[in-house]
């Protein structure tokens, strides 16, 4: 499941402190990236919801961003396709092109980037995050996060795969 980062990615020469690619065989080759963006979003255990629920509560008393009360999922999820400059919840659409479309999110402390990349070639889809540290609140942040990030994204890919070939 660990992958090595695309050689072709937008993030390839975008620098970072933190790196990792997750991968899998996706069999589905007319898919579109609006599929692999709601896919992405859709794709977590209720876990990993209530994770992100308490992060949210922790970070908002360091004045870091949270993610918008999302009132109506299913309503923000429809208008969502993956244009650059849209928004779904922390997420921000920064990149696209024709094989990989990136999200993410900069904040004081540290600027995060999701790579959502199809390689239609070996029909794998590679998640790969990057992650560059403003200052010593980013690299505090990101020590309880990591393991955790370590345990959601090989998850939300698996699950990614089997929505996107349903």
């Amino acid at each position: 499941m660990n992958a090595n980062f695309p050689e072709s990615s937008l993030l390839k020469n975008v620098p970072h402190d933190y790196m990792d690619s997750y991968s899998a065989v996706l069999n589905a080759k007319d898919l579109i990236f609006e599929q692999v963006g709601i896919s992405f979003f859709t794709s977590d255990p209720a876990w990993v919801g209530w994770l992100f629920a308490l992060r949210n509560t922790i970070v908002s008393f360091l004045g870091l961003k949270t993610s918008n009360s999302e009132t109506d999922r299913q309503k923000l999820l429809a208008g969502f396709n993956c244009e650059v400059g849209q928004r779904l919840g922390l997420f921000k659409v920064f990149d696209k092109n024709e094989h990989e479309v990136i999200i993410g999110e900069d904040d004081r402390h540290l600027d995060f980037r999701v790579s959502l990349f199809l390689d239609r070639q070996s029909n794998k889809l590679i998640v790969s995050t990057i992650v560059k540290f403003h200052n010593w609140l980013g690299r505090l942040y990101f020590l309880p996060v990591k393991p955790f990030h370590k345990l959601i994204v090989p998850t939300m890919v698996k699950g990614m795969v089997k929505q996107l070939i349903q």
